[in-house]
């Protein structure tokens, strides 16, 4: 009778479920092991596209949070990174060096500075994760992005003047003021209601760096 009574009390359920925010819960969404890989980096790439437009278009929308990921931050940063790459030695030998920051300077630039936001956000409290940080603030700088490729397109049609520099300084501050307000939209929220603009600083302090590199490169990549 007591081995009844003991095999009775040890006979508890073991099952349960954990839920994880963003992550598919049957088999068939989790298995991709044997799809074509064709369909597998399409779908990524629409993925990354997707965060694109929400980047662009901002809405109310938890997709950058939840499946984060940093293939299109490393994409703009790696890009941006080229179009703003100094001069080369040989340029620089003939005294001609343009003053840009080379590859390796912007990919500093970009990486530690968004680390430093995210760890700002952290200690005031944010309640998201350090990659979920890094992520949305590396794909709202799009904006800047498209402002980038505007201002070489204008300095590869004519030379520089004070009337091209003005536009160049709106389409910068243009994309400038939506990196901003796009990543607002997805951090918001994110930081305690009385903090929201110490959070907001070094966030600005960030995107104003990467805008200064884009308003300061006076020079064309097509002329090298």
């Amino acid at each position: 009778m007591a081995d009844v009574e003991f095999h009775d009390e040890v006979n508890v359920s073991l099952e349960g479920d954990i839920d994880v925010p963003g992550i598919a819960k049957s088999d068939d969404e989790l298995s991709t092991l044997d799809e074509p890989i064709r369909q597998t980096v399409m779908r990524d790439l629409r993925a990354v596209g997707n965060k694109f437009a929400h980047v662009l278009i901002p809405k109310q929308s938890k997709l950058l949070l939840k499946e984060w990921d940093l293939w299109g931050p490393l994409v703009l940063c790696t890009f941006m990174a080229i179009m703003l790459q100094g001069s080369t030695d040989e340029l620089n030998m003939m005294g001609e060096n343009d003053g840009g920051p080379q590859f390796a300077e912007v990919f500093v630039i970009y990486w530690v500075g968004a680390s430093v936001v995210t760890l700002n956000s952290k200690l005031l409290g944010g309640n998201i994760s350090f990659f979920q940080s890094i992520c949305v603030l590396g794909y709202c700088v799009c904006p800047l992005a498209i402002a980038l490729i505007a201002c070489r397109v204008i300095l590869a049609v004519s030379s520089a003047s004070t009337l091209l520099f003005s536009i160049r300084c709106l389409c910068v501050l243009a994309g400038f003021g939506w990196s901003i307000f796009a990543s607002t939209a997805f951090l918001g929220d994110s930081q305690p209601p009385g903090r929201k603009v110490l959070a907001m600083y070094p966030l600005c302090l960030f995107y104003f760096v990467i805008s200064w590199l884009i308003i300061s490169h006076t020079h064309s990549l097509f002329q090298y």
